[in-house]
């Protein structure tokens, strides 16, 4: 890697964990009570995990020096969406919010917590 590439990855690491404000363990919760649904688990819960959730696990999950592309793509995808959704939030009390809330919680953004 270039001395540019690296500072733009040390950037992204830090971007990234500045984003996700909730800890491995909250949000696999939240995402296994998400897809619990009506119909319960599955045999196998992680099947039933949104895809970005779970890339978001798995980075959080790993050192920085053992990203792998697609950990670059998750957490720049992660960076851009909770900047753009954020950014889109509904009125206090609205009908929205909570939908609005439970989308930025599934890729490990609470807006509501407090760092």
């Amino acid at each position: 890697m270039t001395r540019d590439t690296d500072r733009d990855l040390e950037l992204l690491w830090e971007q990234f964990h500045a984003t996700v404000n909730m800890t491995s363990a909250e949000l696999r919760s939240w995402l296994l009570t998400s897809a619990s649904g009506e119909d319960a688990f599955t045999p196998d819960p992680d099947l039933d995990l949104d895809e970005l959730g779970r890339g978001v696990l798995h980075v959080l999950g790993k050192r920085r020096t053992d990203l792998t592309r697609e950990d670059v793509e998750v957490m720049s995808k992660v960076v851009d969406l909770v900047g753009e959704w954020a950014a889109g939030r509904p009125a206090p009390g609205g009908p929205d919010g909570a939908a609005w809330r439970h989308r930025l919680m599934s890729i490990g953004h609470d807006p509501l917590k407090e760092r």
